[in-house]
Parts: structure tokens; sequence; C-alpha cells
């Protein structure tokens, strides 16, 4: 998974070498100046290469609290990999500040490895407030929002404007439009995130929210999937591939390669992150000025995203809380926050940056953006998210192949599940 990356699309890993962390910034006892010095920040490879200037700045003014960056592996599944096992063994306090992916809060927070941030040291008031959410477990504040993300509805405006069509509103005209309009045209009908990691996991959750169901409630203590709205949503995903209008090679994509489907020209539908739209949309793109962006359609309607994006937490085994303290306000604050979506092309949390009129002529996207995210639903919240994950992905694939019915494929998915939640 990269700095823009999967199933959130703007995972950040952040890395900051510190100790423990209390309201006041120091740990009861310490010297007020062991709570800052060096910070090491780790990153998913930063496509927009935006971050290293970015922190060169932090440099220049906190000479004393410098930044190193590190990268961590390419796929959202072997960064949680990475982070888990350095969390749970011998090197603990590598990774000090970490910034996850809004689903592996409540996990981290279960598992002990994250601890609570005191509410008034950030300005949470000043954030879209379904963001804040993502950072809290049992009640507290585990994190700090940095990126956040909703899934839209990329279409190919000329090619609907030829056809005197508006964009689809609803799963039936997504059908229709993708089955009938796109071969006129030689293009793929609709493709999202189909391979078997977290990209499937958010579409599949995205499809079953459209459709008014859920997965879990109660932080996963409860298995919720079981229902008419479940065999609606994945019965959608899998009829679009028995029936062609969501081609086949659409099960070996992840962000990248459906992005690049429709950046090429050969994709009248795709859902994914707003950075596609921006990367889309540059100079030199087969399809630039002429795509546009709506939010996901639904069964009667307009639909649900999930919620992606990052938080910033900080390890129980960290080293210089102050420092991190700092980082984390310094990167949540308006102007970092703005050049997050000038240099970096990711959503940012601060809600005032959706209405800034020159902004919204350089992103005219954002205001699509802004009402995805109010709209949108976080994934499942479970301390074994990734359990949960895992069995999701298995078994919407299995569904999409045709090696099970939606019908079969939702019994399944609740009996898998039930024996997680009962962990």
């Amino acid at each position: 998974m990269r700095w823009i990356r999967a199933a959130g699309r703007g995972l950040l890993v952040l890395v900051v070498v510190m100790t423990g962390y209390i309201a006041s910034g120091v740990r009861a006892g310490e010297d007020a100046s062991h709570g800052r010095g060096p910070l090491t920040l780790a990153t998913a490879g930063d496509l927009t290469g935006y971050l290293g200037p970015l922190l060169e700045g932090w440099n220049r003014t906190h000479p004393g609290e410098r930044v190193t960056l590190v990268e961590l592996p390419d796929s959202a599944d072997e960064t949680h990999a990475q982070m888990t096992t350095d969390l749970r063994g011998g090197d603990r306090s590598r990774f000090d500040v970490l910034n996850i992916d809004v689903n592996w809060t409540s996990e981290f927070a279960a598992a002990g490895w994250i601890r609570p941030l005191p509410r008034d040291r950030f300005p949470l008031r000043t954030f879209l407030p379904p963001v804040v959410d993502t950072a809290t477990y049992d009640g507290q504040l585990y994190a700090v929002p940095y990126v956040t993300n909703a899934g839209l509805l990329l279409y190919r405006k000329d090619v609907l404007a030829k056809e005197g069509v508006p964009p689809p509103r609803t799963w039936a005209e997504l059908e229709h439009d993708a089955r009938t309009i796109a071969p006129k045209y030689g293009l793929d009908g609709y493709a999202g995130q189909f391979l078997p990691y977290e990209g499937l996991t958010v579409n599949a959750a995205e499809a079953v929210y459209s459709a008014g169901g859920t997965i879990l409630g109660d932080e996963g203590a409860r298995v919720t999937v079981n229902s008419a709205a479940a065999r609606e949503g994945i019965g959608f995903l899998a009829r679009g591939v028995r029936e062609g209008w969501i081609p086949k090679r659409a099960l070996t994509y992840k962000e990248e390669e459906s992005k690049q489907a429709f950046q090429d020209g050969r994709l009248l539908f795709l859902r994914n992150w707003p950075y596609a739209y921006a990367v889309a949309s540059a100079k030199g793109s087969p399809v630039a000025g002429k795509i546009g962006a709506v939010p996901l359609p639904g069964p009667a309607g307009p639909g649900t995203s999930v919620l992606g994006g990052s938080n910033l937490a900080v390890n129980t085994h960290a080293r210089h809380p102050d420092s991190a303290a700092r980082l984390i306000a310094y990167l949540t604050g308006e102007r970092v926050q703005r050049l997050v979506l000038t240099r970096g092309a990711l959503p940012p949390v601060r809600a005032a940056l959706y209405e800034d009129p020159a902004l919204i002529r350089r992103f005219p996207y954002l205001p699509t953006l802004r009402a995805a995210v109010l709209a949108a639903a976080p994934r499942p919240k479970s301390p074994h998210y990734d359990q949960v994950s895992l069995v999701v992905q298995a078994v919407v694939h299995d569904a999409l192949t045709g090696r099970e019915t939606p019908e079969a494929a939702v019994r399944r998915l609740a009996r898998e599940l039930d024996a997680i939640a009962r962990r």
C-alpha cells in the first residue's frame, strides 16, 4: 500500500521515536526535556512525493526534533503485518507514532499497542464530524484523524454527454449504462477493487451498506450480516461479473490497476478514491477533461461509501511524547492540511477546506466528496479486524467468481464472523 493507498487510500504510517505519554505530555517523574527529541516517521511509498518536502519544513523549525522518514511495504496487508509483528515483538518502540488505517484503531487500542490521547490537545471540532469517530475506541480517543476518504463513482462525462444521459444515481441505472453504452464505445462497463485484499472488503461493505445492511454491531461483538440487504448488495456485484458488465479482469484490480484502466480510457465507470480523479485529470492523461465524479449509486438513490483515510496514534512504548504530540498537531493544522490536498491529492480532515472557493475551482469534486464523507459509514469495528477483513475478502471473492451463490456466501459469512466474534 503506498502513500496513496489501499482501502483507506491515504494510509501514512508515521513512526516517531518517543516514550510514554500522558495528558501533560510527560510521564510522571520524568524530566520535561525527555518529552522532546528526534523522531522517526515511517510511511508506505509516497506516490506524489509531497511528504518529504513537508517534513523538511518541520525540520527547519524544529532542529531538536528532526523527523527521519522511513518507508514500510507497499500494500495495506503487508504494512499491517509488519507493524503488528513489531508491536508484538521485541522491537516494540520502533514504531512510535503510527498513522494507521482508520479501521485499525479498534484493533490497536484493544491490544494495548496505542494509548489514549487528550481530546483538548487537538482541534477536533474543526474536523469533518464522521472522521473523529474513526479515531475512538470504547468511548476514548486513541488517535487523531489525519487524512479522510470516501469512495466516489468516476465516469466518462464525454461518453454520457454523447448519449444524452446523466450519471447514474441507482444501481439499475449503473447496470443499464454499463451493459448497453460501454460496448458501443469499446469500453468495459464498471469496475472497483475486487482482488481479495482490503479493497474488496471496502467494496463489499459499501454494497451491503448501500442496500441498507450492516456487517457487525457493538464493536464486533454482534454479527448482523445475515440479511436481505447483504444478499442484495453482494448479489449486485456477483451479477455484474456473471453478466459481463463488470469485466472478469476487474477481479485482479486493486486501486492502482483500476485507476490505470480508467485513466487509459478502458472503463466507463469506476469506483475509487478521489486521488484517482486527481491523477486521471492531470495534464497528459488520456481522459483529462473527460471525467466527472458523483456519489456511489445505491438501489434507490445515492448509496453509502465506506469512510477511509488514516489516523495518527502514539505507540504505548514511545520515547519523546511531547514531540510526538507537537508533530501530530503540526500535521493536522490547517496550513499542512491544505498541502495534504494540493500537493498530495489526499482529502484533508479540516472541514473549512471543503468550502474554500479557490480549492473547489482546482478540485471540483470537493463538494461531492464532502457530502460523501458526511454520509459515509466506517468499516466494521472489531478488535479482530484483520481476521474479519480476511473472511469478508475470501467469501465475497467466492461469490464474485461464482464458486458460491450470494445467498450461500452471506450464510457462510455470518458463520465465520460469528466464530471470530466469540473469541
